[in-house]
């Protein structure tokens, strides 16, 4: 490991423990990991950077059952089941933790686009996008006035609303390969109007993957919609 790779991991190692340290002390968190106390608050407030290998231990333990218990402390569902994820959603820190386990969950290689759809899905596939190198691209439920032509989806949901999703048919090329990510999935309509966007486009579905699963309804939906991977960092009733 040369000496900018091994200052990357040390620094993602910080990060990972920012985060963590949200919705911890420092003597869970120790106990969690591990390390003392005392290092870990040097750490966390960037007196000192961990040691390679402190570091190295840090980020492999970041896996997808850490990170799943992370994203159901900050969500609150209300007593008619709506989920209010923004303490997810705003935060680029946690959400830049997410694209190597969702990698690992979907065994995807990094696609030439990740699709979703504005708004809330925007900051993940943005943090999805760079972890891969790749173009974020999101449909919306406008059209943009100096944008001349588009992929169009429409659907009536089982609630009677008709949704129309638009995307600028230059931002996905015919052949390319897209991972369509979303924060939520609950029924599922969304997801399918983006898979349906992505098959208009021509392009090569590599996976869908959503932060958090409201039951089965939207994951099954997905799944009989694509061939590809379909997965989710967390499931809740």
């Amino acid at each position: 490991m040369n000496r900018s790779e091994k200052a990357a991991l040390q620094l993602r190692a910080v990060d990972v423990l920012r985060t963590l340290k949200e919705t911890r002390t420092y003597e869970e968190l120790a106990a969690e990991t591990g390390l003392p106390a005392g290092d870990l608050n040097r750490y966390v407030n960037g007196h000192v950077l961990p040691s390679e290998r402190r570091a190295r231990a840090v980020v492999e333990n970041a896996g997808r059952e850490l990170l799943a218990d992370e994203l159901d402390a900050r969500i609150t569902v209300d007593a008619e089941g709506y989920v209010d994820n923004s303490r997810l959603v705003f935060d680029q820190a946690l959400l830049s933790l997410v694209p190597p386990v969702a990698a690992e969950t979907l065994g995807v290689e990094p696609p030439d686009a990740v699709l979703t759809a504005a708004t809330d899905g925007i900051t993940l596939a943005a943090a999805m996008a760079r972890y891969f190198g790749a173009r974020c691209v999101y449909a919306k439920q406008s059209r943009e006035t100096a944008v001349e032509e588009f992929i169009e989806a429409r659907r009536r949901l089982s609630s009677g609303i008709e949704i129309d999703y638009y995307l600028p048919a230059n931002a996905i090329s015919t052949g390319e390969s897209v991972l369509v990510v979303d924060d939520l999935i609950r029924s599922g309509e969304t997801q399918e109007l983006l898979l349906e966007i992505a098959a208009t486009a021509g392009a090569d579905v590599t996976g869908v993957f959503v932060l958090i699963a409201v039951g089965e309804e939207g994951i099954d939906r997905a799944r009989s919609r694509t061939d590809a991977p379909v997965g989710a960092l967390l499931s809740r009733e």
